[in-house]
């Protein structure tokens, strides 16, 4: 029974360190944030705080996966990933430090087979550009975007866009980056 209890209390941690992670990389970013700040964050050592994690990658990757979650849930209301896209890059405007976070991780993951973050990137985008083409084809179905469209064209599109604006928006912090993605999207489905 204690090795349950034990077992619990690891998840409960683990994810207090996520939560606290999420927090303090959103506010110092990632070149700002050390393993040895996260740990003092959540009263533990270095060691004690990778011991969650099987390295500093892992733990960076982890806090990414959580991020997602979190943007899941709270943009869950809205109907379609479309919008659910737009409004997660809206929101990425009030946390510089995960948007450095992401870019920095997706460069040296995509470079590198065999980096923590590679397959959290591959599924990712994989997933997300599938999620996209469904939206895209209902709302082919529905009449509301142009049916000449391929929707997978489309999809991969709106990621590459989502990608660059954030680049251009760490160079340039007035660039509304849900904006240029949302005209992107307006001017692919808009009739001829």
């Amino acid at each position: 029974m204690a090795q349950r209890g034990s077992y619990a209390k690891g998840i409960a941690k683990r994810e207090e360190i996520l939560r606290v992670a999420l927090e303090v990389v959103a506010r110092n970013g990632f070149r700002g944030t050390s393993v040895k700040e996260l740990a003092e964050a959540v009263d533990l050592t270095q060691a004690g705080l990778l011991h969650y994690f099987d390295s500093k990658d892992d733990l960076f990757t982890a806090i990414l996966r959580t991020r997602d979650q979190v943007d899941a849930e709270r943009f869950r209301e809205l109907d379609d990933v479309v919008d659910q896209l737009i409004a997660v890059i809206k929101h990425n405007a009030e946390t510089p430090g995960l948007v450095q976070l992401f870019a920095s991780m997706s460069t040296a993951a995509t470079s590198d087979p065999e980096h923590a973050a590679h397959e959290y990137f591959a599924d990712r985008y994989v997933w997300f550009r599938a999620e996209l083409a469904t939206s895209i084809r209902k709302r082919q179905a529905s009449g509301e975007v142009r049916p000449d469209l391929d929707a997978d064209t489309l999809s991969a599109v709106l990621m590459a866009v989502s990608d660059g604006m954030q680049l251009q928006w760490m160079l340039d912090p007035t660039t509304d980056m849900a904006a240029h993605v949302a005209f992107v999207w307006q001017t692919a489905i808009a009739t001829r």
